[in-house]
């Protein structure tokens, strides 16, 4: 049996290959199963030290509104401290978990070249959405291997609502993958973005990651790690550094979700709502990068779908995490458990990092939308799964455009 894992990109990725899924036995397959977490990366804590030190210079370095200063003293943090350096404190006390409790402010600069850089080295037919799964406890067979295609640059000019997803955990800074998605409050004025649960939280056992921000067309031009030693800032974030102010994510995998995917798997998805890091443009991110996809909750049952593009970057190797890559294959279904809604599931080489990035198809109108977003895959790679997206995924996607929506 093969391990699995959430696809999450992180340096301390590497310790935890040779863990079995505690689903294993749950799932229909021929092999274990151990799911893949996105690479959390340790990182070098000497920048770190250096965007503290940049946001104790002075309060216009930390830009937290008076709404954040107080749910953050209610949560016995104090203001100073966390501007210093307190947000690293990982306590277990202080973690904070609940929906309501998730506090972003933004540190500007914090998120430098370097350290987004290094983040990758590891972490119209109505369906009934109460039957949107109608294959239930069905696996089909493990897809063949179908290698990641690099995508050409620009990817400004491809996939202009593609981009890179940084964040903090207790083992360091870490990426995902994400997608700008449609805002029904703000049409063409979107600043929602979607990725996975366990992009932007830790499950059951831990709480909201810390200095969550999307990088639109990050390296836009494809250049390699090497050629990115040293590059300004602006290189690799061509359409600026955007922070979650907001984020959401299933109820279930909150309280289900784990470092190997868990019983939260097939609930696996999340939506930011993200505002620019200086604050100093009037511009939407849809009117920023000129696209956003729509989300699709009633996507055809899966024998009817012919094809799904999963897009990523993927960090553990042979991957670096600076390159954008991408998979199209004839889906198939993944259950990890009959109760749950069965996940969809395509050959794929790529890996951890790759891990929110948006699983694009036809949607029912027949356009091109996001359908799915990549969750798990085995820690060999080959394949990779996803979530369908159903009434859960719509009104975590439906709460979020709503909350900003005056």
């Amino acid at each position: 049996m093969r391990p699995i894992r959430p696809l999450f990109a992180a340096r301390r990725a590497r310790s935890v290959r040779g863990r079995t899924s505690p689903v294993a036995a749950a799932v229909a397959l021929g092999a274990a199963l151990a799911l893949t977490a996105t690479a959390c990366s340790s990182g070098d804590n000497s920048a770190d030290d250096k965007a503290s030190a940049t946001a104790a210079a002075g309060n216009d370095k930390l830009q937290i509104p008076d709404d954040i200063k107080d749910k953050l003293k209610e949560h016995g943090f104090d203001l100073d401290k966390w501007k210093n350096g307190e947000w690293k404190n990982w306590d277990k006390d202080q973690w904070l978990r609940e929906a309501q409790d998730y506090v972003n402010p933004i540190i500007e600069g914090l998120w430098d070249s370097d350290r987004m850089r290094d983040a990758d080295k590891n972490p119209g037919g109505q369906v009934d959405e109460n039957d949107l799964s109608g294959d239930q406890g069905v696996t089909d067979p493990e897809p063949k291997p179908v290698e990641a295609a690099a995508v050409p640059a620009t990817y400004h000019q491809n996939v202009p609502y593609a981009g890179k997803l940084v964040f903090d955990t207790p083992e360091g800074q870490a990426q995902c993958s994400a997608t700008v998605v449609t805002d029904p409050a703000h049409p063409g004025k979107s600043n929602m973005v979607w990725t996975a649960g366990h992009c932007v939280h830790a499950g059951k056992k831990g709480g909201w990651y810390r200095n969550i921000a999307f990088v639109p067309s990050y390296n836009d031009n494809a250049k390699s790690a090497a050629e990115l030693q040293g590059a300004p800032r602006e290189e690799l974030a061509p359409y600026g550094v955007w922070w979650g102010d907001w984020a959401q994510t299933s109820q279930q995998w909150i309280a289900q979700g784990g470092p190997t995917g868990g019983a939260g798997a097939p609930y696996d998805f999340a939506v930011l709502h993200v505002k620019p890091e200086k604050g100093t443009t009037d511009k939407s991110l849809e009117e920023t990068v000129g696209s956003a996809l729509p989300v699709d909750f009633n996507a055809p049952a899966v024998p009817k779908i012919a094809q799904l593009t999963a897009k990523g970057y993927p960090a553990a190797p042979p991957f670096e995490g600076q390159q954008l890559f991408q998979c199209a294959d004839k889906p198939g279904r993944l259950s990890l458990n009959e109760t749950d809604p069965t996940m969809y599931r395509i050959g794929c080489t790529m890996t951890g990092g790759s891990s929110g990035g948006g699983w694009v198809g036809q949607g029912s109108d027949g356009k091109p939308a996001l359908v799915s977003n990549t969750s798990i895959g085995p820690v060999t790679a080959g394949w990779l799964a996803g979530p369908r997206l159903g009434k859960e995924a719509k009104a975590v996607y439906e709460s979020v455009s709503e909350k900003f929506a005056q």
